[in-house]
């Protein structure tokens, strides 16, 4: 008898969400604590700058060995003093060893890229209805906006606002210290041509108001001038000045109907409605946690 109710109920929530549909503000605000997972502080980067933190999750399930190398990175230091020396208006920002000649202790220069994953579990990805234009299928996958190709069993991170990525030159394998951070429009292109393996949580703003360069594909003459104060993995930082950072689950209902009312706006204001949302305009919500 529990399990009829039980069923009746799940039938009757799309009907209810149909009658009283909520705008995206309110199912945000409105999402319960179950619906939030907490940020492990392992897979957490401080990015310090002169202008302010960028806070970074760093998708491990996704690109281990990427997530691991930055972690010793960071851990030995290697960013600290270092700069965000190419940047380029509604591109990326990009920060590292411009010269190449720091030396690497723990961390590696090079690793070999991971583009994609086999066989990610079909409960962690949360397709998008409707079609795609750069990959079969698109979704997210534990927070991160993602794609996949059900032939091939392949799945990826994709080049939405935010996204942060591991810089190569020709070789494949030839990234590992230069990263990126989309900080203009959805660069899709990119995606499965360079390693994505986290996305900005707080900060975009940060990265979008450090000096442009304007010359030699965004390459400033003066890097010093976005200089890198230091970079950190927040599991290392002492408890009480750590950020702990909820994100909304991406296999919650209350990202579901987060979905629905982006592909469809429910405000009144609205008159065209397209049935329809990119996996880069839904967005994936996060928050500081609460201390209560």
């Amino acid at each position: 008898m529990k399990r009829t109710i039980a069923l009746f109920t799940l039938l009757l929530v799309p009907f209810a969400q149909a009658a009283d549909p909520r705008p995206p503000s309110q199912i945000i605000a409105k999402a319960p604590a179950e619906h939030w997972r907490t940020v492990d502080t392992e897979n957490m980067l401080y990015l310090d700058l002169e202008r302010g933190r960028v806070v970074i999750e760093l998708a491990d399930a996704m690109a281990p060995a990427h997530a691991a190398n930055i972690r010793a990175l960071a851990r030995e230091q290697f960013y600290d003093g270092l700069n965000v020396y190419r940047v380029i208006e509604g591109f990326v920002a990009q920060g590292g060893d411009q010269s190449g000649a720091k030396p690497v202790k723990h961390g590696k220069r090079t690793i070999p890229a991971e583009f994609s994953r086999k066989n990610v579990p079909a409960e962690h990805f949360t397709p998008l209805p409707g079609p795609d234009g750069y990959a079969p299928q698109s979704g997210f996958i534990d927070g991160f906006p993602a794609a996949r190709d059900p032939a091939t069993g392949e799945s990826w991170l994709v080049h939405c606002n935010g996204a942060f990525a591991m810089a190569r030159e020709q070789d494949i394998d030839s990234g590992g210290t230069e990263f990126y951070a989309v900080i203009g429009p959805a660069q899709r292109y990119l995606d499965r041509n360079t390693t994505v393996f986290g996305r900005v949580l707080e900060g975009i703003e940060v990265l979008q108001q450090l000096e442009r360069g304007d010359k030699a594909g965004g390459i400033l003459e003066n890097p010093q001038n976005n200089r890198i104060l230091r970079m950190r993995v927040a599991a290392d930082v002492p408890q009480k000045e750590r950020q702990q950072i909820e994100v909304l689950s991406t296999d919650s209902p209350s990202f579901a109907e987060l979905i629905a009312a982006r592909r469809n706006r429910p405000e009144d204001w609205f008159v065209a409605r397209p049935n329809y949302v990119d996996v880069c305009s839904v967005g994936v919500p996060s928050r500081q946690k609460s201390s209560q």
